[in-house]
């Protein structure tokens, strides 16, 4: 099999699937020097694959692209691949999760050439990294791909609990990063039913701001931005995210989260309901073809060694996420970290002069690949 590729100055651009016979995802590969290397007919190379932010409903794989990880994982002779995949909506995990389980099959299968070098991804040796949505991604791939991940790091990663009030109680105030919040009716085109008709499948809605002559200099001009704040503003996040509107998954586990409560809220009529917390739990209640979806309902015995990096005052993905997921792990019995950054908001490691705030936290990264994927 054979694919368009795009040469670039410092990436090669791949598509390694085209959706409905038109639309191509692709990912952009960042390939290490491999001059002192010998000279096979095909290298067989460590990879590592990161998944982009956007709350799984804008970005690109150009979009908030940590270059920090890549040239870390570069230095250690590793290849670097950042991947499309599709948004939501109209596209829902499902589909996220065929595009990753594509893309796994893509690179082990096929030989990618750049230059004078012809790579394929090892098997035996690649790990999962995500930023935000993009460690939901990572967290995805880890329960449903094959060939299974030999390591995961996740940048504060959304999911990790997402039967929380932050995902499906509906918010009047401010709550996400001291914003305002947003008019569902300036949202109609991307609110269930979509009375004003159906969305485009697409896997690549790039950032963009309103120049400084705006009335709000560097405001979103993307509405596909505004996405993940409106879907947790209104507590519907995961009904958007499975797919499943009537009945509401969201307000079906929409729990009462007071302290000492026993008993769920009950959702419409129809909606299930939660009577307790625990996995065992989720597991009755929600209905098993969603289950894949749900990185708190996996088989965590089967997780790779996983290092999690959040912000403490992270407020559009609480670090409870990685918390949990640590107790989860750990329980387990998985190899787990987590490095917590105190006082830091989502987003820590855009932020200026993040190479010299957090070089000990990021060469962690560094060592921590290069033990999973070294051997």
């Amino acid at each position: 099999m054979t694919s368009l590729i795009d040469h670039l100055d410092d990436h090669t651009t791949v598509d390694y699937k085209t959706l409905d016979g038109s639309l191509p995802i692709s990912f952009d590969v960042y390939f290490p020097s491999l001059e002192d290397a010998p000279k096979e007919d095909v290298r067989l190379l460590p990879t590592v694959i990161y998944f982009h932010a956007g709350g799984l409903t804008v970005g690109s794989r150009e979009s908030w692209f940590p270059n920090w990880l890549q040239k870390r994982v570069n230095s250690l002779g590793f290849v670097f691949i950042s991947a499309d995949y599709q948004l939501l909506p109209p596209s829902t995990a499902h589909d996220i999760v065929k595009d990753i389980q594509d893309l796994f099959s893509f690179i082990t299968r096929n030989e990618i050439k750049t230059g004078e070098v012809t790579f394929k991804a090892d098997g035996d040796r690649i790990a999962v990294c995500g930023s935000s949505a993009g460690g939901l991604c990572a967290y995805l791939a880890v329960m449903n791909c094959r060939p299974k991940p030999k390591a995961l790091v996740s940048l504060y990663g959304m999911g990790g609990n997402f039967f929380t009030p932050h995902y499906l109680t509906p918010k009047s105030g401010v709550f996400f990063r001291g914003r305002e919040p947003l008019s569902p009716s300036d949202f109609e085109s991307y609110l269930y039913p979509f009375t004003k008709g159906p969305l485009p499948r697409i896997a690549d809605s790039p950032r963009a701001y309103h120049p400084q002559t705006y009335h709000i200099p560097n405001y979103p001009a993307n509405e596909r931005q505004f996405l993940p704040r409106l879907y947790l503003q209104l507590g519907i996040f995961i009904d958007y995210y499975t797919g499943m509107h009537e009945p509401s998954l969201s307000e079906g586990n929409d729990k009462d989260h007071e302290e000492g409560a026993g008993k769920g809220n009950h959702g419409a009529a129809g909606s299930p309901t939660i009577p307790t917390t625990t996995v065992e739990d989720y597991k009755q209640t929600i209905p098993s073809i969603y289950h894949s979806v749900f990185p708190q309902l996996a088989d965590h015995r089967a997780w790779p060694p996983s290092l999690l990096l959040h912000g403490t005052a992270d407020t559009a993905v609480p670090v409870e996420d990685s918390r949990n997921l640590l107790r989860l792990l750990k329980n387990a019995g998985v190899p787990v970290e987590i490095i917590e950054l105190e006082g830091q908001e989502h987003s820590f490691d855009y932020q200026l002069n993040a190479e010299g705030l957090w070089k000990e936290q990021f060469d962690c990264v560094k060592e921590f690949l290069d033990k999973c994927l070294r051997s």
